[in-house]
């Protein structure tokens, strides 16, 4: 069964070529998607440049837009979502994302970085629904509304859903494995100012995506 990979992203030259050229050596993974959210740099034109097919959008409408949008060009059963400020990501990586999904012996995979960097590591120990590396089924996540809304929630709207509807979450050890942080990317400042964007954006999900149980 074959998988598409969508990387959403914002701004980010620095990383994406190598996390887009990783995903190319996957024999399994038949489309990669990079939908450029806005960015002002090189990201959109690098990730062509690697054989991505890339969606640019001409303005930042968030994360949870930025995979709407790649999900509406999917056809695959199942979807593989990196970030792409990945580093040290690798094909055993991706591997052990998607396998379990394929296999059927879960709904949706979790990546959890381990012995990666400690801040980074830690941040998922302790909040693993945060992490931006999933593979899930199609059908799964076609039943979640107003994904596209969600902005920096998108990762703890899927797995509230999930929980809720009482589906299989694996979570899987990215060892060696971390991303640029906010700071890195942005300086301290601007870092700072939108990590707290990110976390207003999951509490609001968090308080406000009310979503009733399935019965069986």
């Amino acid at each position: 069964m074959n998988v598409t990979a969508i990387i959403p992203a914002y701004n980010e030259e620095q990383t994406i070529a190598n996390v887009v050229n990783c995903v190319k050596n996957v024999d399994k993974i038949q489309k990669i998607i990079v939908v450029s959210d806005g960015s002002s740099d090189m990201t959109a034109e690098i990730a062509k440049k690697c054989g991505a097919e890339v969606i640019e959008l001409n303005e930042n409408i968030g994360k949870g837009g930025a995979i709407k949008a790649g999900i509406n060009k999917c056809k695959t059963e199942i979807i593989l979502f990196l970030d792409a400020d990945l580093i040290g990501l690798t094909e055993k990586h991706i591997l052990s994302l998607i396998e379990p999904v394929i296999e059927n012996d879960a709904d949706m995979t979790i990546g959890i970085f381990k012995n990666g960097r400690i801040a980074t590591d830690l941040a998922q120990k302790v909040s693993p629904y945060l992490s931006g590396q999933r593979a899930i089924k199609r059908s799964i996540i076609d039943k979640i509304p107003n994904i596209d809304i969600t902005r920096y929630g998108v990762e703890t709207a899927l797995t509230k859903y999930l929980k809720r509807t009482s589906a299989r979450i694996q979570e899987v050890d990215l060892p060696e494995m971390t991303h640029l942080t906010k700071e890195e990317k942005l300086g301290i400042i601007k870092g700072v100012q939108e990590r707290l964007r990110m976390y207003w954006d999951i509490v609001k999900t968090l308080s406000n995506y009310n979503i009733k149980k399935e019965s069986k």
